[in-house]
């Protein structure tokens, strides 16, 4: 019998293990978009990110949404010894999620040339019908990692997600690099392709540690009685509602991407006619894309950290515990996002040179890094309110504010060109947040966030702005048009520069105690920068 304080340590590891490999997934899906931008050019990039977010998608549900409830299922029906219900989940979850598998399919790859017509580029088409195929493996994929979770194995989860998105990457930049001189559209249907082998690699690894652990899951190789439509539907709705919301909620900048893929090409096209020109524009636009996601990696890597405290404080009935953390979180999010977001807008040209190879498009991408802060404070909140057990609710939302960018894309467009668009994404970003922060307030009374602690985060921002800008004003003098080389060097002594000095502001103007940095990852580093007077 394994002892309680060992089934801990293992969890702990387990999550430990789990954590670090959707942060390298995540990095790594955000860092393959610049070599394959260099080696395809704008258009190429423009045609990849069209259909991208349909892969998104299917990524996120066998990721973060299925495996997740059907994790917990199976530690219900395992914590009381019910083998019989276990089985059964899977048996009910093998066929909903193969039925779901197959109407996706179906739908994505005959539905892919009235899509591609949607978006005013029918060439696209090819791409669509590509990558449809991954949604045939995110039956198994979802299924195999949730068990694997629920049974307290994180390890093939982990290492099948790496290795997904490793071949994935790798895959696709090995496409990219050799069919170069090809048609920029069979590149694209190409990299779709490494999206495929990449599920198929994840496949392989959990079924191999499937029958390795096969003594220990008995529930996958005994026979399972066929669950009662009684029994079964009530599965099925859980599945269905927790799983969609879980993925969804998941899917913020997934939505946006996939607003601006529907109707922005097709709203430029209509402003200058000229289909290579616009094909362009939002290449250029879709550069923000890695950045965003990088820095709203860096700005909730911190904040989401605290969410299973508040989960477990919850339980407890801990309230006023619980309002810290909430506070804590939201203050986290706000400050790494806004620093994150002043600090590209402050670099962004430096970067753009050293990233994209040119200068070119920088003022939208500085506008878009504003994202950065939005996104942070929206997926924070989502965690916090299914940690308050309000799991649909940001679900709706999410979908909601999808909906309102691409209205407003509608609108803005036609007015300001791809700035339009940026606007429109920040507009309806901020609905969002304003949502969800309004059933928050019914949740946890009492004031969250304190206005002296925004402008502490304000005051700090501005004076890394100011230091950056002086910081380039000095670089100016000395190189009028820097090369690639030289704009990298610029952007990241830069990024270091204005971290530094952000981080020094933030924690000299008493923004934390030594007791709330202690919660977070690396806190016991961040303490010795603290003021003395405010180690408590």
């Amino acid at each position: 019998m394994i002892k309680p304080h060992k089934e801990s340590h293992t969890i702990l590891k387990g999550t430990l293990l789990l954590t670090v490999s959707a942060l390298i997934i995540k990095v790594l899906s955000a860092f393959y978009r610049i070599p394959f931008q260099n080696l395809v050019g704008d258009v190429g990039f423009y045609i990849y990110q069209q259909a991208y977010p349909f892969y998104g998608m299917a990524l996120v549900l066998c990721t973060y949404g299925f495996p997740v409830i059907i994790s917990k299922l199976y530690i219900e029906k395992m914590s009381v010894k019910d083998v019989q219900g276990a089985k059964k989940l899977i048996v009910t979850s093998s066929f909903l999620l193969s039925l779901i598998g197959v109407i996706l399919f179906v739908a994505l790859f005959y539905g892919a040339p009235y899509i591609a017509s949607f978006m005013q580029d029918p060439h696209i088409a090819l791409l669509l019908k590509a990558i449809s195929f991954i949604f045939l493996l995110f039956p198994v994929l979802s299924i195999l990692r949730g068990v694997f979770q629920g049974s307290g194995d994180m390890k093939p989860t982990a290492i099948s997600q790496v290795s997904e998105q490793f071949v994935r990457v790798s895959t696709i930049l090995m496409v990219a690099f050799y069919l170069r001189n090809e048609d920029l559209y069979t590149v694209g249907a190409g990299a779709m392709f490494g999206s495929i082998v990449g599920g198929l690699v994840a496949v392989s690894v959990l079924l191999f540690y499937l029958k390795k652990r096969q003594k220990y899951l008995p529930v996958f190789f005994q026979k399972a009685s066929i669950p009662s439509w009684s029994e079964a539907k009530g599965l099925i709705k859980l599945l269905c509602i927790q799983g969609f919301a879980i993925s969804v909620s998941s899917m913020l900048l997934l939505f946006i991407q996939l607003a601006d893929s529907l109707n922005l090409y097709s709203l430029l096209l209509k402003m200058m006619t000229n289909e290579h020109a616009a094909k362009e524009i939002k290449g250029i636009y879709d550069r923000g894309v890695p950045l965003i996601q990088l820095g709203t990696v860096v700005a909730t890597s911190m904040s989401l950290s605290l969410v299973p405290i508040i989960s477990s404080e919850k339980v407890k009935k801990n309230m006023r515990v619980l309002h810290d953390r909430i506070r804590l979180s939201l203050l986290i999010s706000i400050m790494v996002g806004f620093g994150a977001s002043i600090g590209l807008l402050s670099i962004i040209e430096p970067a753009n040179i050293f990233l994209f190879q040119n200068s070119e498009g920088s003022s939208i991408l500085a506008m878009q890094s504003t994202i950065i802060l939005l996104s942070s404070l929206i997926i924070t909140l989502c965690a916090v309110l299914q940690g308050l057990g309000k799991i649909v609710f940001p679900a709706i939302t999410i979908v909601l504010g999808c909906l309102f960018k691409y209205l407003f894309n509608m609108y803005f467009v036609p007015l300001f060109g791809a700035y339009g668009a940026v606007f429109a994404s920040v507009l309806s970003l901020v609905i969002i947040s304003i949502l969800l922060f309004m059933v928050l307030l019914t949740r946890v009374k009492g004031e969250i966030i304190k206005g002296k602690e925004l402008i502490k985060v304000a005051v700090a921002a501005l004076i890394m702005f100011l230091v950056l800008k002086g910081y380039q004003w000095l670089i100016d003098h000395f190189l009028n048009e820097p090369n690639r080389f030289e704009a990298g060097l610029e952007a990241m002594v830069g990024v270091i520069l204005g971290g530094l000095s952000y981080l020094i502001v933030i924690l000299r103007l008493y923004t934390f105690k030594e007791s709330e940095l202690s919660l977070l990852p690396l806190g016991s580093k961040l303490i010795q920068l603290l003021p003395k007077k405010n180690r408590s």
